[in-house]
This record gives C-alpha cells, sequence and structure tokens, in this order.
C-alpha cells in the first residue's frame, strides 16, 4: 500500500498540470463500495472508499471539480485536430519524398545501364520511367494544388482557444489571411493542349505549332466530322455516282498488313485473323470520335447490335459475317457496317476489302483472284481515296496495291502509300523506300511498324492499349536512326502521322467535292419534290398516319359487325349445330340399317317404316324417344354452344381484316386475329359451365308446348329435306366415279341379294366377289346406304305431314318433330347466357386488346416494318424519306459551308473550337 502511495505521490504534479486526466469513470470494487479509478489522484483520494449509499456525493463532487476544469478542458480538446493535421500533413510529405526518391533512383539507374542492356530491357526500362515521372508529377501537382483548412492554420500557427500565439488567448492577433493565387492556365493553352491531341502529341512530346495552326487544325477535324456525317446521311439516301463523299479505301495482299495498320488506327485488336482468306466481304468502318464514351465500343446498325464493349465479340461477329459467305462466292460485294465510338481516335470513314491473292487455293474457285480485284476496283474508283498497303520487305515493283491504284489513279493523286514491317529491312532501304522516285505518289508514303514485338505485349495488348504500345515501338525504332528517319531526312513515318494525314487528306477531298455534291443534291432534291407533287399530290404519310387509318378503318367495320350479330344470330347458329345434333340422334335409334356384312343376313328389327302402325303404348318406341331425348340433353351443350359462338365470332373477324388493309400485313394480320381467339377462349370454360347449369331443368323434363311443337312441326321438314338432298348429290356423285348409273346398279344389285341372302359370301375377300373388285364392292355398300337413307327421310317426311303428327300427344309417332322442339329450347335457353356472358364481353374487351397486342407488337422497329409492307405505301414512306434526308442534308451542306468560309479563331470560326475542345482534350 505504501509503494502504491508513493508512486501516486509521484504522479501527482503531473495530475495538477493535466486536469483532462481528472475526467475518470467510477468502477465499483468487489466489496460492493465504488473508488474513483484515476491513479493520477492523490494516495489519500485513491484510497478513500465510499458506502454505496455515499455514490451520490462522490457524483457531485466530480461535478464541480470538472466545472472547474471545463475552461481549460476547452481550449485542449481544439488542439486535437491539429495533431491530426500533423499528421496527415507529415505522411504525405514522407510519401512524397519516397516518390520523388524512387524517381531518382530510377533515373540514375537508367543512366548507369542504358549502353549495356538489350533493346528488350531497355523498352521496359521506358515503361517503368514513364511510371515514375507520371507519379512524381501527380505528388508535385497535389502538393500544389492542397490548401490548408483555414481552421487548421490557425491552430498550427497556436491562433485557437487557449493558444499562445501572437495576439494572445482568444485568437484576437492573427493576421490577415494570404491572398490565394489563382492556379488556372491561360485559355489559349487548353485550346493549344486540345488540338495536340487530336493530332498525336502526348503528354512528353513538345507542341511546336501556334495557337492559330492548332485553331486552325481543330477547325479542320469539325469539318470533317461534319462531313462524314453527311456521308451517312447520303448512304441512307441512296448514293449515285454524283451524289457521293469520299471515304479512304484500304487495299493490299493478303501478307502486306493490311488489318494491323487498321487495328493500329482503331487502338484495338478486332479484325477476323486466320492462315485461310478471311475478309470476304467489304468492311465499312466508321470511326466517331466521342467524347462522351467512357469505354470504346462498336455497333452493327444492319444488325441491330448497339455498344459493343468486348471487342473480342466485335470479331468474333465479323468473322462469321464474313464466314456466311458460301465458299463457291468466296467473296460479295455486300458490306459489312461497322461504327466505332472513342474518346481517342480521330473521324475518318474507312473501308477494307479483301485481300489481292496471286493464285487461288485448291479449295477457293478459279476465278477468285478475278472476283477480288473487280471487287476492289469498284470501290477505288473516284472519289475515293485510296490507302495502298505495301510491306518494306516487298519490292514496290510487284506491290498489288500500287498496280491497282494506278489503273484508276495513274497520277497518283488521291492515293496514300502505307508501307509497313519498317522494322525488317535496313533503314537505308527503309528510307529510300520511302524517299521512292520511281513510283511517287502526290500524297507521299508513310512508312510504320504496326505490329507489336513479342515483348512488348506488357505495354501493349496485355493493357488494352494497342497504340501506346505501338506508337513507343515506333519511336524506339525510329528515333534509334535519325540519319534516316529524322526531321532532316524528310520522310513520314509513325502511326500517329499517318493518322493526321488520313484526317487532313479525308477533309481536304471533302471540301473539294462538296461544292459538286451540292449541285448534285439540289437537282436530286428537285427532282424528289416533283415526283412527290406529281403522285401523291404533296400529301403527308408517315408509318404511324398509316397504322392509325388502318386500325380506324378495321374498327369502324368491327362496329358495324357488333351492330349486326347479335343473339337472334348466335340462336340461328346454334340452332343449325343442335339440327345436326338431331340427325345424329335419329340415324342411331331410328334410320340406320346393317349393311356392312355381306356375309350375315341379319333379320331386322322393328323398322321404321312400322312406326306409323305400331301401338300408342310400345314400350320399344318409347325407349327409342326417351333415349334419343336424353343422349341430345346430355351431349355438353354448353360447350357446343361456346365453341360454336366463338367459331362464328373469330370466322367473322377473319373475314373482316380479309376486306381490311391488314390484309397485306400478314404478321399484324394474325396478331389482331390471335387476340380475337384470346379474349373468345378467356370466357369459353366459364360460359359453357354456366350454360350447363342453367340447362340442367330439361335434361329430364323439357316441358315442350303445343306452340313449340308446331314452329318444331314446320322447322323439321325443312332439316329433313336438306339432308334428302344431300343424300341424293351423293349417290350421283358415285354414279360418275364407278362408271355409270348402270355399273353402280349392278353392283348395289350384287349387295342386296347378299343382304336378303340370295348370294352366300365366305368373307370379306380383298379381291372382291361377283366378278367385281373390293373396292367397287364398296362403293356398292355406300350407294345402298345412301339409297336406304333416303328412302326412309322421303318417307318421314310425309310422316311428318301427316295428321297424326299435328298433335302433341302422339310425339312417340313423331320423334323427328319432338327432338326438334327440344333442340330449339335448349338453344333458345343457351343463347340468353352467350349472348351475357360471351358476345358482349368480347365486344367490350376486344378493342383494346388489339391496341396493346399491336402496340407491343409494333415496338422495336416494328412499326416502319409493317408500313413498309404495303408496296403503295412503301413507294410513298420512300419518297418523303428521300425528300427529307436531301433537305437535311443540304441544311448541313450550307451550314459547314459558312463555318468552312469563316476565319478560324475569328467570329463564327471559333464556335467549332468551343464546340470541339472538350472532345479533343480527351482524345488522348
Amino acid at each position: 500500500m505504501s509503494a502504491q502511495l508513493r508512486a501516486v505521490g509521484a504522479m501527482a504534479p503531473a495530475a495538477r498540470r493535466v486536469p483532462l486526466r481528472a475526467v475518470r469513470h467510477f468502477h465499483r470494487l468487489p466489496t460492493g463500495g465504488i473508488q474513483l479509478a484515476d491513479p493520477a489522484l492523490p494516495a489519500f483520494r485513491r484510497s478513500l472508499q465510499f458506502p454505496a449509499n455515499a455514490y451520490h456525493n462522490a457524483v457531485i463532487v466530480r461535478n464541480a471539480s470538472f466545472a472547474r476544469l471545463l475552461p481549460k478542458l476547452a481550449v485542449k480538446f481544439i488542439r486535437i485536430p491539429a495533431l491530426f493535421g500533423g499528421m496527415m500533413i507529415g505522411a504525405v510529405g514522407w510519401i512524397q519524398y519516397q516518390a520523388i526518391k524512387v524517381g531518382n533512383s530510377a533515373q540514375e539507374l537508367y543512366s548507369n545501364i542504358i549502353g549495356t542492356v538489350t533493346t528488350t530491357a531497355s523498352n521496359l526500362w521506358d515503361g517503368a520511367a514513364d511510371v515514375a515521372e507520371q507519379t512524381k508529377k501527380g505528388w508535385e501537382n497535389t502538393k500544389e494544388k492542397f490548401e490548408m483548412p483555414e481552421w487548421l492554420d490557425k491552430i498550427m500557427r497556436g491562433e485557437g482557444l487557449g493558444g499562445s500565439g501572437p495576439g494572445g488567448e482568444g485568437g484576437q492577433g492573427a493576421g490577415p489571411e494570404p491572398p490565394k493565387q489563382s492556379r488556372t492556365g491561360p485559355a489559349a493553352a487548353a485550346v493549344a493542349g486540345a488540338s495536340a491531341a487530336a493530332y498525336g502529341y502526348d503528354q512528353a512530346d513538345e507542341d511546336n505549332r501556334s495557337p492559330e495552326e492548332a485553331l486552325k487544325d481543330d477547325h479542320m477535324m469539325y469539318i470533317t466530322k461534319r462531313m462524314i456525317e453527311i456521308r451517312n446521311l447520303l448512304q441512307k439516301v441512296g448514293q449515285t455516282n454524283t451524289v457521293t463523299l469520299p471515304s479512304i479505301v484500304v487495299i493490299g495482299s493478303q501478307s502486306s498488313g493490311k488489318s494491323s495498320v487498321l487495328e493500329a488506327i482503331v487502338g484495338h485488336e478486332f479484325l477476323p485473323k486466320g492462315s485461310n482468306m478471311i475478309t470476304r466481304r467489304p468492311i465499312e468502318l466508321t470511326l466517331v470520335n466521342d467524347p462522351d464514351a467512357r469505354v470504346d465500343y462498336g455497333e452493327f446498325p444492319d444488325l441491330g447490335l448497339h455498344k459493343v464493349t468486348d471487342f473480342t465479340l466485335i470479331q468474333k461477329t465479323l468473322t462469321e459475317l464474313n464466314q456466311s459467305v458460301p465458299e463457291s462466292l468466296c467473296v460479295t460485294d455486300d458490306p459489312i457496317r461497322l461504327t466505332i465510338h472513342s474518346p481517342r481516335i480521330p473521324d475518318l470513314s474507312l473501308i477494307d476489302l479483301p485481300g489481292y491473292i496471286q493464285v487461288a487455293a485448291e479449295n477457293q474457285p478459279r476465278e477468285l483472284k478475278r472476283k477480288i480485284s473487280e471487287l476492289c476496283d469498284k470501290y477505288i474508283r473516284g472519289p475515293n481515296i485510296i490507302l495502298a498497303i505495301s510491306a518494306a520487305d516487298t519490292d514496290l515493283a510487284n506491290s498489288t496495291a500500287l498496280q491497282a491504284s494506278r489503273r484508276v489513279d495513274p497520277r497518283g493523286e488521291r492515293t496514300i502509300g502505307v508501307i509497313t514491317k519498317m522494322d525488317l529491312v535496313e533503314p537505308e532501304k527503309g528510307a529510300a523506300i520511302l524517299n521512292d522516285r520511281q513510283y511517287p505518289l502526290r500524297l507521299g508514303y508513310v512508312g510504320v511498324i504496326s505490329k507489336l514485338p513479342p515483348q512488348r505485349g506488357l505495354f501493349g495488348r496485355e493493357t488494352g492499349n494497342l497504340l501506346a504500345g505501338i506508337t513507343r515501338n515506333e519511336k524506339s525504332y525510329f528515333g534509334s536512326h535519325p540519319t534516316e528517319f529524322g526531321p532532316e531526312a524528310g520522310v513520314s513515318t509513325g502511326t500517329m502521322n499517318l493518322r493526321k494525314k488520313l484526317m487532313q487528306v479525308l477533309e481536304q477531298t471533302m471540301s473539294s467535292k462538296l461544292h459538286e455534291t451540292t449541285e448534285s443534291i439540289q437537282r436530286e432534291l428537285e427532282e424528289t419534290t416533283y415526283q412527290f407533287k406529281v403522285q401523291y399530290n404533296e400529301q403527308p404519310m408517315s408509318a404511324e398516319a398509316y397504322l392509325a387509318a388502318s386500325l380506324d378503318d378495321f374498327k369502324h367495320q368491327f362496329h358495324e359487325f357488333a351492330t349486326s350479330f347479335g343473339r337472334p344470330q348466335l340462336q340461328s347458329l346454334l340452332k343449325e349445330a343442335l339440327d345436326q345434333k338431331v340427325l345424329d340422334q335419329l340415324a342411331a335409334r331410328y334410320w340406320n340399317r346393317p349393311v356392312e356384312d355381306l356375309s350375315v343376313a341379319l333379320p331386322e328389327p322393328d323398322n321404321i317404316a312400322d312406326l306409323p302402325k305400331a301401338e300408342p303404348n310400345s314400350p320399344y318406341w318409347h325407349r327409342q324417344l326417351d333415349t334419343a331425348v336424353s343422349g341430345l340433353t346430355r351431349l355438353g351443350v354448353g360447350r357446343l354452344a361456346a365453341t360454336v359462338a366463338a367459331s362464328a365470332i373469330q370466322s367473322h373477324v377473319d373475314k373482316l381484316l380479309d376486306k381490311s388493309s391488314f390484309s397485306k400485313h400478314p404478321s399484324a394480320r394474325k396478331v389482331i386475329s390471335d387476340a380475337a381467339a384470346t379474349v373468345l377462349a378467356d370466357r369459353s370454360y366459364a360460359t359453357s359451365d354456366g350454360i350447363e347449369i342453367s340447362l340442367k331443368p330439361y335434361k329430364f323434363d323439357p316441358d315442350i308446348q303445343p306452340n313449340e311443337w308446331d314452329r318444331g312441326r314446320e322447322h323439321v321438314a325443312g332439316v329433313l329435306q336438306a339432308e334428302l338432298d344431300q343424300c341424293q348429290a351423293a349417290l350421283k356423285s358415285l354414279e360418275g366415279a364407278v362408271g355409270g348409273r348402270k355399273k353402280l346398279r349392278e353392283v348395289m344389285s350384287f349387295v342386296d341379294k347378299a343382304r336378303r341372302g340370295d348370294i352366300i359370301i365366305e368373307g370379306d375377300h380383298p379381291s372382291g366377289a361377283g366378278g367385281f373388285s373390293a373396292a367397287l364392292l364398296a362403293r356398292g355398300r355406300e350407294a345402298v346406304f345412301l339409297r336406304d337413307r333416303a328412302d326412309i327421310i322421303s318417307l318421314r317426311i310425309q310422316a311428318t305431314r301427316s295428321r297424326k303428327c299435328r298433335d302433341l300427344q302422339n310425339r312417340y309417332y313423331c320423334p323427328e318433330i319432338f327432338l326438334d322442339a327440344v333442340a330449339t329450347k335448349l338453344a333458345g335457353a343457351a343463347v340468353l347466357f352467350l349472348n351475357v356472358e360471351m358476345l358482349r364481353d368480347f365486344y367490350a374487351r376486344f378493342p383494346r386488346e388489339v391496341e396493346a397486342k399491336l402496340h407491343e407488337h409494333m415496338a422495336g422497329g416494328g412499326l416502319d416494318r409493317f408500313a413498309r409492307e404495303d408496296p403503295k405505301v412503301r413507294r410513298h414512306l420512300d419518297l418523303i424519306q428521300r425528300k427529307e434526308l436531301l433537305e437535311l442534308v443540304l441544311q448541313k451542306i450550307e451550314e459547314l459551308n459558312r463555318i468552312a468560309q469563316s476565319v478560324p479563331g475569328g467570329g463564327p470560326g471559333q464556335l467549332p473550337v468551343r464546340v470541339e475542345e472538350k472532345r479533343r482534350r480527351r482524345f488522348f
């Protein structure tokens, strides 16, 4: 205990100097009391224990002490952020020091080993030095831009609450805050940086252009972008030899490196690769500089593929589209249109063609060489620019691309020569090729190394920045031979210079053709306007208006149908269906006779011919009528009624569609027909169940009234007569099928004898009997059945007209009339339910269902396809679209002329610079 007192006594001065340590909490002792848990208190206070009932007093004592310490504690708390601020600044300074140290070490190491390492190690070190330099610059920029908060700055100077800085406590002596300096650079520097990025100057290069030159370059790039937009519009109009703007056509042999040059310009590997001929269709490639694109992506407008960010998928799609060309054709002029968006590419319009071959392979057609040559000749005609690709390790005299360009451009005025694989020949030979005088081109030659060596994959393909790796590789090679490829050599090298030349040449060529194209478009517009006035009297037309007119016409026809088709029509249709069921019951219970088996003569039971003479209480005929009535009422009238009504409505809808303009649109017609079927199917089951419930009383007692009997007597005669006419018509057709009436009578006579037992036939032989074939005997049995049926029906028609059948009490003698009356009663009861549950519901829901289904069907370009299915409407729309596109093109050309004629950097010429400034900042 004494040792503890001594320790506390030694710590007491510190406790008095730092009152903040007196703020502690209490903890309970094992004895149940409460002890002050602060080792900095005096010994007698620390050893003092309070009983549990003294806890309140202890708290009061501690609160009084805390109140006295409050002013000083506030000052101390204010200094805590200063501690953390100092730690943060120290950490930032240490990281900066380490970054500078790493950069200095890397530069020193580079200077020591530059003469001894190989080219590969040197290239790797270049990348590491770039990373270190960027890190150093980043920390320097961070240090310069860092601003200390005002409250932290005051605390660090001791001017906070309770501080000891100038001005004393309370901070009244704080000096004035120094003015902040703006770190925003001049606007001219921003414009110069934008144009520098556009023409291939990266951050490590020096841009020696004047602000006027940079402004002019931005002006030119804006014009080029707008001209490419005009060219794309002209493609939609339908280009002719006079209405067109040039593109850059890329030609070369299969081994010249043509694909590598295009991929270097784009900065991605996306073209098909393979040992066999891969490019079988022209690829119309449009590069769009899109400053808002966060990632590079491609689009296939003809396929409906948009924003494909995976260039491996683009490569696979191009391969599949090229492989879709049959082997027998190998090449076709049907182009593949691909658009690539990126903030790091120039606005260009390129066309990649199949590479020239010298000899066709064994599995290729012999005329393949000629087909490729004809396809390339079609595209390299004026005014297109020719990009002739040749390899440095091949003599230019044997260059197929230069030979083809000379056929259509003998003076070399619109041909750019690109020499690939410059690193595969001696520098002196490469320079001589670029300075070639034997095959001079007005636009000159550009030497490139568009394929990365394997060791440069770390900075190229693996990081996804193909262009950066190629640029470093080209600078390394061409920079190591300044005599042959330096600024004083007068040659053009590098992919960046090639991109710049392509932009300049494309803009100049398009500008030179702009006036001529404008005149041609004006003539086309005048002709189109005249045709629009003569053929259609300037009547407007659109796909939306055509669909609306077609739908309104169909709705009008449907409304007329709904007005004319109601309960009477439904009852008539259902009664016709039940009439057939009545005939089926009569045939099964009264009319049928066994004539199928000729080998057995069966005695006939009670014959229908004996019915008028039968006893009134004959149990047989009573049972036959009761069975027929039961079969009629229990056959499922509800399901039959719903099916008959749905079929009738569906048939009427299909007829309306055949009469409407939808008959010319199979897909839309099917949508409307399916909509009708869907609405009808939704109500069929519920309607049939409801009808069955409503008909339950008639299944046990039909309760036919005398007036219903009279109507049935009149109606059934017509039904029986129609059945008789059908039997006679069928019998007549059989006469023609067997070779005449005489032949048919002979066969029928043989069948009658067999039925009576006059002729005994053992079995039904496949070869026939009695000199008649089996087929002829089958025809004879059918004719006998029709003859007997006709005789029975004639007999029953006479019976229904007899005096006995006028009385309802004689219903067993006249089953036809009674069954007809029952069928009429069933039809009337079913139609009442059918009219409410199905018909009215269909009339209300069908128009809305048609609109919803058509709206769904027309989404995603379906509306335009729908309108163009009608040839007349398609011609009308095409003419209107052509007129509108020509007007839009003229409007854009006039706007472009105003910009092109303005002076860059002043007046209206400043507009494109401001518009393109953001885009050029992100170009690289």
